[in-house]
């Protein structure tokens, strides 16, 4: 006992010098730019940037190592783990292959399938957290490329950006959508369609649902840019794909439903999408075990690479809203624009949008949301349109680079793992402009409705 309250005297000692010589924030802002360089310049080495930064901040006494496990996201982590899971099972049921042949059937250009596959990656993502989404389409991808010898590395990039948009559009289609709803006491239907007793208007308006379809046309826009190129019509293949067996695709589709439900039912118990994730993946192994055609399941099949990466992401950017730097920015964000609504929704928007490009969009949204209520009340302005417009530059903005969010870290690593390399900017070629054109469209459309 003696030894643990030693070692907290000594980080504390040690994060006293800190404060002495370079301020705390200066010190934690300056290690959290290095990793993130790093990690920008040489991306296979990304679990060594983030976990040497994440070291540092123990020694320097920043952080106390009890308080890592404060930091990390269980919800992601367990939907991950999850999805991981049940995307191997949802594999090598043949399933995907059949996907894959319906598609080719139809004899359509190469762009015009990845369009079609992105935007139903976006529709599933409205209604389940986004790193589901991806694993769960991720092997229909792969399996199209495979058949057709195709890179998937654009496709996966666009269905990344498509799902973190969808994943505003409703309350349960991404954490930052539930917290705003558990914090502001919005539900299910607000998301859809707000009522005119809480705009204080004498009619109601449309929720954040179809200002993100306007988003979306914008965004698939962008994609067909990128896609057009693939001119290429898929041929039918001689052989035919047979689907081994159902259960897997009947687990996820429960699971949806299950994620979808929980928005009802479960504002009791925060881990309740993690624990839905990790319960259908277990009976997806136990009906594995009892299966006459065997195929083995490992842990190796799990992508540990991306799961520890985000787990280390999570511990830099809850360092960060420590010692106090997001509430800083949150800070600067509420002071700008008080003379303007209009300037100050802008500058929520896109300042969301920056700052989620490269930190966590979880802590951001949560330090966000009371600042925004209490300067909304201080100016007598409707809270709904600039919570809003926080939610949709929140997640929107996490498109721009690949650790601008979990599910973009996620699908870096399942490229990676098959074998192709994701380079920082082949990521934002797409996502920034993705992202501008899909939020300048939504952003604008919805301000004016609101006002």
């Amino acid at each position: 006992m003696k030894n643990g309250i030693s070692e907290c005297n000594d980080n504390a000692s040690v994060a006293e010098k800190s404060q002495r010589g370079i301020p705390v924030k200066t010190l934690t802002l300056l290690i959290f730019s290095l990793a993130y360089a790093g990690i920008v310049i040489k991306r296979d080495k990304a679990l060594f940037f983030v976990y040497a930064a994440a070291l540092i901040f123990l020694m320097a006494g920043v952080v106390h190592i009890i308080e890592i496990p404060s930091f990390l996201n269980y919800n992601v982590l367990g939907i991950f783990l999850g999805t991981s899971i049940l995307s191997f099972l949802f594999s090598f049921s043949g399933v995907p292959s059949g996907i894959v042949e319906n598609i080719s059937e139809k004899k359509y250009a190469v762009g015009t399938v990845y369009l079609l596959i992105c935007l139903m990656t976006g529709l599933i993502s409205a209604f389940v957290e986004n790193i589901a989404t991806i694993m769960i389409m991720a092997p229909v991808a792969l399996e199209l490329a495979k058949k057709h010898n195709l890179n998937p590395v654009s496709l996966l990039i666009g269905m990344t950006v498509a799902s973190n948009l969808q994943g505003c559009a409703t309350m349960v289609g991404d954490s930052p959508s539930i917290i705003l709803a558990m914090e502001s006491g919005m539900n299910f239907n607000d998301f859809i369609y707000m009522p005119a007793a809480k705009l204080s208007m004498f009619s109601g308006r449309p929720g954040i649902f179809f200002f993100v379809q306007i988003a979306m046309i914008s965004g698939l826009a962008v994609l067909y840019l990128f896609f057009r190129k693939e001119k290429k019509i898929l041929a039918v293949s001689p052989a035919e794909y047979t689907v081994k067996m159902w259960t897997p695709l009947v687990l996820i589709v429960l699971m949806i439903l299950s994620l979808a439900l929980v928005s009802f039912v479960g504002n009791g118990f925060e881990y309740f999408p993690a624990v839905i994730c990790l319960l259908y993946a277990s009976a997806g192994l136990l009906w594995l075990a009892f299966m006459e055609e065997k195929k083995k399941f490992t842990i190796m099949h799990i992508d540990w690479e991306s799961f520890f990466l985000l787990a280390g992401i999570f511990v830099l950017v809850g360092t960060l809203k420590k010692v106090g730097f997001i509430e800083d920015l949150a800070g600067v964000l509420e002071k700008s624009g008080e003379k303007s609504p209009f300037l100050l929704y802008n500058i929520m928007v896109w300042g969301s949008v920056f700052i989620s490009s490269f930190v966590d969009n979880i802590p951001y949204t949560m330090a966000m949301i009371p600042g925004v209520q209490i300067l909304c009340a201080r100016l007598s302005l409707n809270p709904y349109i600039f919570l809003f417009g926080l939610l949709l530059g929140t997640c929107v903005g996490g498109n721009i680079t690949p650790i601008g969010a979990s599910c973009n870290v996620v699908s870096v690593g399942i490229l990676k793992k098959k074998g192709y390399r994701v380079g920082f900017k082949d990521f934002v070629k797409i996502g920034l402009p993705f992202t501008i054109l899909a939020v300048l469209s939504s952003s604008l459309l919805m301000w004016f409705v609101y006002n």
